[in-house]
């Protein structure tokens, strides 16, 4: 007697078909059985096909009994309990919302709804709840961005929801920003501005405007003081460079001048190092003004500073052929005589520049901090064309 394929013993759709739907039936009955979450599955899936509104109905005395109980939830009960959240979740996006969007909307926005009841009760030390509900976030930008396709209504509900519970409602716009579309978040900001906004709020606010590239609202966010930080004035700036606005980003890089860059490129070495954030987007202010030259001027400073890569990079890939060798070669030598032996060491290796590094070694190798933690990474690449400058180096560590 021929044997069947082994192919047929998986858990595949197919497969399971063959069993035939009487004795599918009666498994799932026998599963739900000893399985409350199955149980109320089998239910919500009976309850689609009889139409949206008992559909509708099943999930709400779930998102009522959860919202209701006080229980305490021990760390051996939580994961049957994220198990029922995504259950539930399920049935909202893949059963209800083909059948109706707003009502689907709704049961979504009851769902996100549990979590600050939740995390009242339920023992969570590593995050696992909160992540359950970040992973819902794009679907909740799918769905709310379809459904205020169909009518305000979308809008209502999730300004509600938002002013309701700010600081929850500011993690979950965050998590659906990808799959929300700029024309649901200007309505929603527009919804949100009616009235003085709460402080709690402005961060929701925040948030939307830039999803809907309202660059004036995004900048009402941040105080006068707020604009004097670096970072601050440097995102800022590359904001406004994007929507075209240069002489105002040149206004904004300049209000959050860092003090050690106040007297230009030609910097002494003892200031402190330049916030590295606010010293790209300067460069980026130049370049967008036109001012080529001092752009260049200021990523040789920002290596010769702090031996940043990226800027040597960006300064290289501007040069004319050939330049660039005679550039490279003047940066190696620098790195090779950079004050802070280990800083040198480390961007000679990394970039990598090995020959360079072993003659570093050879010259400067009692300068290497014997409790390095990359030592040893150093002297294993080196060993294999320098044999001798790793044995240097691994000597020091001893």
């Amino acid at each position: 007697m021929a044997k069947r394929p082994t192919g047929l013993k998986r858990l595949t759709p197919d497969n399971l078909t063959r069993l035939g739907a009487e004795r599918l039936a009666e498994m799932l009955v026998q599963m739900a059985e000893d399985d409350p979450i199955w149980k109320r599955r089998l239910k919500m899936e009976l309850a689609a096909e009889v139409g949206e509104g008992d559909l509708a109905a099943e999930i709400d005395k779930r998102l009522i009994s959860i919202a209701g109980s006080k229980a305490r939830v021990s760390w051996r009960k939580r994961p049957a309990l994220i198990r029922d959240l995504v259950s539930i979740r399920r049935m909202i996006v893949d059963r209800l919302a083909p059948l109706d969007r707003r009502l689907a909307l709704d049961r979504l926005v009851g769902w996100f709804s549990l979590f600050r009841g939740l995390v009242a009760r339920v023992k969570d030390p590593k995050g696992e709840l909160l992540g359950a509900f970040l992973e819902a976030g794009p679907e909740l930008g799918e769905l709310a961005t379809a459904a205020h396709r169909d009518g305000p209504a979308a809008v209502q509900t999730l300004a509600a929801a938002i002013a309701g519970r700010p600081v929850d409602w500011g993690r979950w716009i965050q998590a659906a920003s990808d799959r929300m579309d700029t024309g649901l978040a200007g309505a929603l900001l527009a919804a949100l501005r009616q009235g003085e906004a709460s402080t709690a709020l402005r961060p929701v606010i925040t948030r939307l405007a830039d999803m809907a590239g309202d660059i004036d609202t995004w900048l009402e966010a941040f105080s006068p003081a707020q604009r004097k930080l670096p970072e601050v004035g440097a995102e800022i700036a590359l904001r406004l460079l994007k929507a075209g606005r240069t002489p105002e980003a040149r206004a904004a890089i300049d209000a959050a001048r860092p003090r050690g860059a106040r007297l230009g490129w030609s910097l002494n070495r003892s200031e402190a190092p330049i916030d590295p954030v606010w010293d790209r987007a300067h460069i980026a202010v130049l370049e967008a003004e036109g001012r080529q030259a001092e752009a260049q001027a200021a990523r040789w400073d920002r290596f010769e500073r702090e031996l940043d890569a990226e800027a040597l990079r960006a300064y290289l890939g501007k040069l004319a052929d050939f330049d660039d060798v005679v550039a490279l070669e003047k940066a190696f030598a620098h790195a090779a005589a950079y004050p802070r032996f280990t800083a040198g060491l480390e961007f000679l290796v990394d970039w990598p520049a090995l020959r360079e590094a072993a003659a570093m070694v050879e010259a400067r190798g009692d300068e290497a901090l014997l409790s390095h933690p990359r030592m040893e990474d150093w002297a294993l690449r080196l060993e294999a064309r320098h044999p001798d400058a790793a044995d240097r180096l691994r000597r020091r560590r001893r």
